[in-house]
Protein backbone atom coordinates (compact mmCIF):
# COMPACT_ATOMS: atom_id res chain seq x y z
CA UNK A 1 0.00 0.00 0.00
CA UNK A 2 1.55 3.40 -0.71
CA UNK A 3 2.16 6.05 1.58
CA UNK A 4 -0.76 8.02 0.60
CA UNK A 5 -3.08 5.66 0.79
CA UNK A 6 -1.68 4.88 4.02
CA UNK A 7 -2.00 8.62 5.25
CA UNK A 8 -5.72 8.89 3.67
CA UNK A 9 -6.69 5.59 5.52
CA UNK A 10 -4.97 6.90 9.31
CA UNK A 11 -6.47 10.39 8.63
CA UNK A 12 -9.57 9.44 7.57
CA UNK A 13 -10.85 8.18 10.99
CA UNK A 14 -13.74 5.86 11.55
CA UNK A 15 -16.34 8.72 11.29
CA UNK A 16 -15.56 7.78 7.50
CA UNK A 17 -16.18 4.67 6.98
CA UNK A 18 -19.28 2.90 6.36
CA UNK A 19 -20.25 -0.63 8.01
CA UNK A 20 -19.30 -3.54 5.70
CA UNK A 21 -19.44 -6.91 6.16
CA UNK A 22 -16.83 -9.42 5.49
CA UNK A 23 -18.60 -10.78 2.70
CA UNK A 24 -18.14 -7.43 1.01
CA UNK A 25 -14.60 -7.12 2.05
CA UNK A 26 -13.74 -10.63 0.34
CA UNK A 27 -15.36 -9.52 -2.74
CA UNK A 28 -13.20 -5.91 -3.09
CA UNK A 29 -10.16 -8.24 -2.57
CA UNK A 30 -10.78 -10.82 -4.94
CA UNK A 31 -11.78 -7.56 -7.73
CA UNK A 32 -8.85 -5.56 -6.60
CA UNK A 33 -6.47 -8.70 -7.33
CA UNK A 34 -7.95 -9.18 -10.54
CA UNK A 35 -8.17 -5.89 -11.96
CA UNK A 36 -4.32 -5.37 -10.36
CA UNK A 37 -3.03 -8.96 -12.47
CA UNK A 38 -4.53 -10.91 -15.07
CA UNK A 39 -3.10 -13.45 -14.07
CA UNK A 40 -5.74 -14.24 -11.36
CA UNK A 41 -8.62 -16.68 -12.06
CA UNK A 42 -11.19 -17.78 -10.42
CA UNK A 43 -12.87 -21.39 -10.24
CA UNK A 44 -15.41 -22.61 -8.40
CA UNK A 45 -18.88 -24.35 -8.80
CA UNK A 46 -21.86 -21.68 -8.70
CA UNK A 47 -19.36 -18.44 -8.40
CA UNK A 48 -20.26 -17.23 -12.00
CA UNK A 49 -24.09 -16.41 -12.96
CA UNK A 50 -25.11 -17.32 -9.47
CA UNK A 51 -21.61 -15.15 -7.15
CA UNK A 52 -21.27 -18.45 -4.92
CA UNK A 53 -23.43 -20.31 -2.39
CA UNK A 54 -22.53 -16.96 -0.07
CA UNK A 55 -22.35 -14.41 -2.82
CA UNK A 56 -18.51 -13.96 -2.16
CA UNK A 57 -18.42 -13.31 -5.97
CA UNK A 58 -21.11 -11.83 -6.91
CA UNK A 59 -20.75 -9.73 -9.80
CA UNK A 60 -17.63 -10.78 -10.84
CA UNK A 61 -18.02 -13.25 -13.80
CA UNK A 62 -20.17 -9.95 -15.36
CA UNK A 63 -17.00 -7.54 -14.59
CA UNK A 64 -14.11 -9.89 -15.54
CA UNK A 65 -16.04 -12.34 -17.94
CA UNK A 66 -16.87 -16.11 -17.69
CA UNK A 67 -13.09 -17.23 -18.31
CA UNK A 68 -11.68 -15.16 -15.16
CA UNK A 69 -14.60 -16.66 -12.81
CA UNK A 70 -15.21 -19.51 -14.12
CA UNK A 71 -18.37 -22.04 -13.13
CA UNK A 72 -16.70 -25.41 -13.17
CA UNK A 73 -18.32 -29.30 -12.83
CA UNK A 74 -19.64 -30.30 -9.43
CA UNK A 75 -16.15 -32.17 -9.55
CA UNK A 76 -13.53 -30.64 -6.29
CA UNK A 77 -11.04 -33.03 -7.57
CA UNK A 78 -10.96 -32.02 -10.76
CA UNK A 79 -11.22 -28.48 -9.95
CA UNK A 80 -7.79 -28.25 -8.44
CA UNK A 81 -6.04 -30.31 -9.93
CA UNK A 82 -7.09 -27.82 -12.99
CA UNK A 83 -5.42 -25.50 -11.02
CA UNK A 84 -2.72 -26.34 -10.28
CA UNK A 85 -1.61 -26.55 -14.07
CA UNK A 86 -3.01 -23.24 -14.39
CA UNK A 87 -0.38 -21.97 -11.43
CA UNK A 88 2.47 -24.19 -13.10
CA UNK A 89 2.10 -22.12 -16.41
CA UNK A 90 1.98 -19.17 -14.50
CA UNK A 91 -1.24 -18.31 -13.88
CA UNK A 92 -2.57 -16.96 -10.14
CA UNK A 93 -6.24 -19.34 -9.47
CA UNK A 94 -8.41 -19.01 -7.03
CA UNK A 95 -10.28 -22.04 -6.18
CA UNK A 96 -13.44 -21.75 -4.36
CA UNK A 97 -14.66 -24.88 -2.20
CA UNK A 98 -18.52 -24.40 -1.34
CA UNK A 99 -18.26 -25.99 1.97
CA UNK A 100 -15.42 -27.24 3.82
CA UNK A 101 -16.37 -31.06 3.74
CA UNK A 102 -17.02 -30.64 0.12
CA UNK A 103 -13.54 -29.87 0.29
CA UNK A 104 -12.35 -33.41 0.84
CA UNK A 105 -12.74 -35.24 -2.52
CA UNK A 106 -9.70 -32.81 -3.28
CA UNK A 107 -7.62 -33.29 -0.67
CA UNK A 108 -5.40 -35.59 -2.63
CA UNK A 109 -4.71 -33.26 -5.04
CA UNK A 110 -3.93 -30.98 -2.40
CA UNK A 111 -1.31 -33.25 -0.46
CA UNK A 112 0.29 -34.81 -3.37
CA UNK A 113 0.80 -32.00 -5.43
CA UNK A 114 -0.25 -28.81 -3.83
CA UNK A 115 1.55 -29.08 -1.03
CA UNK A 116 4.40 -30.30 -2.60
CA UNK A 117 5.20 -28.54 -6.07
CA UNK A 118 7.19 -25.91 -4.92
CA UNK A 119 9.26 -28.55 -3.04
CA UNK A 120 9.23 -31.25 -5.42
CA UNK A 121 11.08 -28.52 -8.33
CA UNK A 122 13.34 -27.61 -5.68
CA UNK A 123 11.75 -23.99 -6.36
CA UNK A 124 11.99 -24.20 -10.21
CA UNK A 125 7.96 -24.20 -9.70
CA UNK A 126 6.12 -21.84 -7.43
CA UNK A 127 2.35 -22.57 -6.72
CA UNK A 128 0.93 -19.44 -6.71
CA UNK A 129 -2.69 -21.32 -5.85
CA UNK A 130 -5.16 -19.99 -3.18
CA UNK A 131 -7.86 -22.02 -2.17
CA UNK A 132 -10.92 -20.76 -0.28
CA UNK A 133 -12.82 -22.93 1.56
CA UNK A 134 -15.80 -21.85 3.87
CA UNK A 135 -16.02 -23.75 7.42
CA UNK A 136 -17.28 -23.77 10.65
CA UNK A 137 -20.47 -24.21 12.64
CA UNK A 138 -22.99 -21.46 13.33
CA UNK A 139 -25.47 -21.18 10.14
CA UNK A 140 -27.59 -24.43 10.76
CA UNK A 141 -26.15 -26.15 8.33
CA UNK A 142 -26.50 -30.32 7.78
CA UNK A 143 -23.60 -32.34 7.67
CA UNK A 144 -21.04 -31.61 5.45
CA UNK A 145 -21.59 -28.29 5.25
CA UNK A 146 -20.64 -27.25 8.82
CA UNK A 147 -17.30 -29.16 9.17
CA UNK A 148 -13.98 -27.52 10.75
CA UNK A 149 -11.48 -29.84 9.14
CA UNK A 150 -8.22 -27.24 9.70
CA UNK A 151 -6.36 -29.62 11.40
CA UNK A 152 -5.49 -31.45 8.36
CA UNK A 153 -4.39 -28.45 6.29
CA UNK A 154 -2.02 -27.71 9.22
CA UNK A 155 -0.76 -31.09 9.37
CA UNK A 156 0.23 -30.81 5.62
CA UNK A 157 3.81 -29.56 4.97
CA UNK A 158 4.02 -26.53 1.80
CA UNK A 159 0.49 -25.17 2.80
CA UNK A 160 -0.03 -21.50 4.84
CA UNK A 161 -3.33 -21.87 6.06
CA UNK A 162 -5.14 -18.55 7.29
CA UNK A 163 -8.80 -17.17 8.53
CA UNK A 164 -9.72 -13.74 9.43
CA UNK A 165 -11.89 -12.61 11.99
CA UNK A 166 -11.97 -9.21 10.84
CA UNK A 167 -13.57 -7.52 8.00
CA UNK A 168 -10.25 -6.13 7.56
CA UNK A 169 -8.60 -8.68 7.73
CA UNK A 170 -10.59 -10.79 5.10
CA UNK A 171 -9.24 -8.31 2.71
CA UNK A 172 -5.42 -7.64 3.84
CA UNK A 173 -4.94 -11.74 4.37
CA UNK A 174 -6.81 -12.34 1.20
CA UNK A 175 -4.48 -10.29 -1.20
CA UNK A 176 -1.87 -11.17 0.47
CA UNK A 177 -2.42 -15.34 0.02
CA UNK A 178 -3.42 -14.19 -3.92
CA UNK A 179 -0.12 -12.42 -4.19
CA UNK A 180 1.81 -15.54 -2.22
CA UNK A 181 3.97 -17.84 -4.28
CA UNK A 182 3.22 -20.43 -1.57
CA UNK A 183 -0.02 -21.99 -1.82
CA UNK A 184 -2.82 -21.01 0.53
CA UNK A 185 -5.72 -22.49 2.19
CA UNK A 186 -7.45 -19.45 3.04
CA UNK A 187 -10.69 -20.38 5.68
CA UNK A 188 -13.50 -18.31 5.31
CA UNK A 189 -15.74 -18.52 9.09
CA UNK A 190 -19.04 -18.80 6.90
CA UNK A 191 -21.08 -17.30 10.51
CA UNK A 192 -18.89 -14.41 9.90
CA UNK A 193 -20.13 -13.83 6.10
CA UNK A 194 -22.39 -10.99 7.42
CA UNK A 195 -20.74 -9.26 10.22
CA UNK A 196 -20.09 -5.76 10.13
CA UNK A 197 -17.27 -3.10 10.75
CA UNK A 198 -16.46 0.38 9.83
CA UNK A 199 -13.88 -0.63 6.49
CA UNK A 200 -13.04 1.63 3.73
CA UNK A 201 -13.05 -0.14 0.42
CA UNK A 202 -11.26 2.43 -1.45
CA UNK A 203 -8.64 2.93 1.20
CA UNK A 204 -8.49 -0.58 3.15
CA UNK A 205 -6.32 -0.43 6.06
CA UNK A 206 -3.05 -1.92 6.31
CA UNK A 207 -3.34 -5.37 8.74
CA UNK A 208 -0.17 -7.16 9.41
CA UNK A 209 0.93 -10.27 6.50
CA UNK A 210 0.42 -13.86 6.88
CA UNK A 211 1.94 -15.81 9.72
CA UNK A 212 1.52 -12.50 12.24
CA UNK A 213 -0.64 -13.20 15.60
CA UNK A 214 -2.65 -10.14 17.00
CA UNK A 215 -3.66 -8.90 20.27
CA UNK A 216 -7.33 -7.84 20.20
CA UNK A 217 -7.78 -7.59 23.67
CA UNK A 218 -5.25 -6.25 26.25
CA UNK A 219 -5.37 -8.25 30.04
CA UNK A 220 -3.57 -9.52 32.57
CA UNK A 221 -5.06 -12.53 34.00
CA UNK A 222 -4.95 -15.24 31.60
CA UNK A 223 -5.21 -15.16 27.78
CA UNK A 224 -8.03 -16.43 25.24
CA UNK A 225 -5.70 -17.87 22.12
CA UNK A 226 -8.30 -18.47 18.82
CA UNK A 227 -9.02 -18.12 15.50
CA UNK A 228 -11.51 -17.44 12.65
CA UNK A 229 -14.94 -18.07 14.34
CA UNK A 230 -14.00 -18.23 17.77
CA UNK A 231 -12.44 -14.81 18.40
CA UNK A 232 -15.59 -13.36 18.73
CA UNK A 233 -16.84 -15.91 21.19
CA UNK A 234 -13.72 -15.11 23.34
CA UNK A 235 -13.80 -11.09 22.69
CA UNK A 236 -17.26 -11.36 24.32
CA UNK A 237 -16.27 -13.76 27.07
CA UNK A 238 -13.20 -11.57 27.85
CA UNK A 239 -16.19 -8.50 27.83
CA UNK A 240 -18.68 -11.00 30.35
CA UNK A 241 -15.86 -11.25 32.69
CA UNK A 242 -14.96 -7.74 32.90
CA UNK A 243 -18.41 -6.57 32.91
CA UNK A 244 -19.32 -9.87 36.10
CA UNK A 245 -16.11 -8.59 38.33
CA UNK A 246 -16.93 -11.18 40.39
CA UNK A 247 -13.39 -13.26 40.23
CA UNK A 248 -12.10 -9.88 38.66
CA UNK A 249 -10.69 -11.89 35.74
CA UNK A 250 -8.54 -9.23 32.97
CA UNK A 251 -8.80 -11.59 29.87
CA UNK A 252 -6.33 -11.17 27.13
CA UNK A 253 -7.57 -11.85 23.19
CA UNK A 254 -4.87 -13.39 20.61
CA UNK A 255 -6.26 -13.72 17.10
CA UNK A 256 -4.07 -16.35 15.54
CA UNK A 257 -5.10 -14.59 11.91
CA UNK A 258 -2.79 -17.91 10.34
CA UNK A 259 -2.41 -21.50 12.13
CA UNK A 260 0.54 -22.15 9.51
CA UNK A 261 2.92 -20.08 9.80
CA UNK A 262 2.21 -19.94 13.25
CA UNK A 263 3.21 -16.92 15.41
CA UNK A 264 4.78 -18.26 18.63
CA UNK A 265 6.17 -15.06 19.47
CA UNK A 266 3.45 -12.86 19.85
CA UNK A 267 1.37 -16.22 21.71
CA UNK A 268 4.30 -17.02 23.89
CA UNK A 269 4.54 -13.23 24.96
CA UNK A 270 1.11 -13.00 25.96
CA UNK A 271 1.21 -15.72 27.79
CA UNK A 272 4.63 -15.12 29.88
CA UNK A 273 2.76 -12.17 30.86
CA UNK A 274 -0.68 -13.58 32.04
CA UNK A 275 0.56 -17.08 33.30
CA UNK A 276 -2.52 -18.85 32.19
CA UNK A 277 -3.87 -19.69 28.90
CA UNK A 278 -6.93 -21.35 27.13
CA UNK A 279 -7.11 -22.19 23.42
CA UNK A 280 -10.30 -22.15 21.94
CA UNK A 281 -11.39 -23.62 18.38
CA UNK A 282 -14.58 -25.02 16.52
CA UNK A 283 -12.53 -28.35 15.54
CA UNK A 284 -12.83 -31.73 17.39
CA UNK A 285 -10.28 -31.36 20.57
CA UNK A 286 -8.72 -34.53 19.88
CA UNK A 287 -6.18 -34.21 17.17
CA UNK A 288 -7.25 -30.31 17.17
CA UNK A 289 -4.94 -27.69 16.50
CA UNK A 290 -5.17 -26.49 20.23
CA UNK A 291 -3.14 -29.63 21.09
CA UNK A 292 -0.35 -28.39 18.76
CA UNK A 293 -0.70 -24.79 20.35
CA UNK A 294 -0.97 -25.78 24.07
CA UNK A 295 2.14 -27.86 23.58
CA UNK A 296 4.23 -24.94 21.95
CA UNK A 297 3.16 -23.11 24.43
CA UNK A 298 4.06 -25.28 27.47
CA UNK A 299 7.50 -26.09 25.41
CA UNK A 300 8.18 -21.86 25.32
CA UNK A 301 6.68 -20.65 28.84
CA UNK A 302 6.76 -23.81 30.88
CA UNK A 303 8.47 -21.31 33.82
CA UNK A 304 5.74 -19.00 33.78
CA UNK A 305 2.57 -20.99 33.38
CA UNK A 306 0.76 -20.95 37.29
CA UNK A 307 -1.77 -23.55 35.59
CA UNK A 308 -1.97 -26.17 32.50
CA UNK A 309 -2.82 -24.83 29.02
CA UNK A 310 -6.63 -25.32 28.60
CA UNK A 311 -8.78 -26.24 25.53
CA UNK A 312 -12.47 -25.51 24.63
CA UNK A 313 -13.46 -27.12 21.45
CA UNK A 314 -16.10 -28.95 19.44
CA UNK A 315 -16.68 -32.23 20.87
CA UNK A 316 -15.11 -35.29 19.35
CA UNK A 317 -18.15 -36.17 17.08
CA UNK A 318 -19.06 -35.80 13.67
CA UNK A 319 -21.02 -32.23 13.32
CA UNK A 320 -24.44 -32.78 14.63
CA UNK A 321 -27.90 -31.39 13.79
CA UNK A 322 -28.27 -28.08 12.90
CA UNK A 323 -31.27 -27.79 16.38
CA UNK A 324 -27.95 -29.12 18.30
CA UNK A 325 -24.80 -27.17 17.22
CA UNK A 326 -25.50 -25.20 19.69
CA UNK A 327 -24.29 -27.65 22.54
CA UNK A 328 -21.14 -28.83 19.88
CA UNK A 329 -19.66 -25.15 19.52
CA UNK A 330 -17.81 -23.13 22.47
CA UNK A 331 -19.31 -20.54 23.83
CA UNK A 332 -19.07 -18.16 26.08
CA UNK A 333 -20.34 -20.20 29.15
CA UNK A 334 -17.99 -22.95 27.87
CA UNK A 335 -15.27 -20.47 27.77
CA UNK A 336 -15.56 -18.97 31.53
CA UNK A 337 -15.81 -21.81 32.54
CA UNK A 338 -12.44 -23.09 31.47
CA UNK A 339 -11.15 -19.94 32.94
CA UNK A 340 -12.36 -20.95 36.35
CA UNK A 341 -10.41 -23.62 35.82
CA UNK A 342 -7.30 -22.37 35.95
CA UNK A 343 -5.91 -22.57 39.64
CA UNK A 344 -6.64 -19.29 40.52
CA UNK A 345 -5.16 -19.95 44.33
CA UNK A 346 -1.78 -20.04 43.06
CA UNK A 347 0.79 -17.90 44.55
CA UNK A 348 3.53 -18.22 41.77
CA UNK A 349 5.38 -15.25 40.86
CA UNK A 350 7.68 -14.31 38.21
CA UNK A 351 11.48 -13.03 39.28
CA UNK A 352 10.69 -9.31 38.83
CA UNK A 353 7.36 -9.51 37.94
CA UNK A 354 3.76 -9.33 39.43
CA UNK A 355 3.27 -13.17 38.73
CA UNK A 356 0.71 -11.94 36.18
CA UNK A 357 -2.47 -12.67 38.31
CA UNK A 358 -5.53 -11.07 38.53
Amino acid sequence: MSTAVRQQSASGGAAERKPATMGQALNRALADAMAEDPAVHLLGEDIGTLGGVFRVTDGLAERFGPDRCADTPLAEAGILGTAVGMAMYGLRPVVEMQFDAFALPAFEQLVSHVSRMRNRTRGGLPMPLTVRIPYGGGIGGVEHHSDSSEAYYAATPGLHVVTPATVADAYGLLRAAIASDDPVVFLEPKRLYWSKDGWDPEAPEPVPGIGAAVVRRPGRSATLIGYGPSVPVCLEAAEAAREDGAEGWDLEVVDLRSLVPFDEETVAASVRRTGRAVVVHESPGFGGPGGEIAARITERCFHHLEAPVLRVAGFDIPYPPPMLERHHLPGVDRVLDAVARLQWESTWVAPGGDGGGR
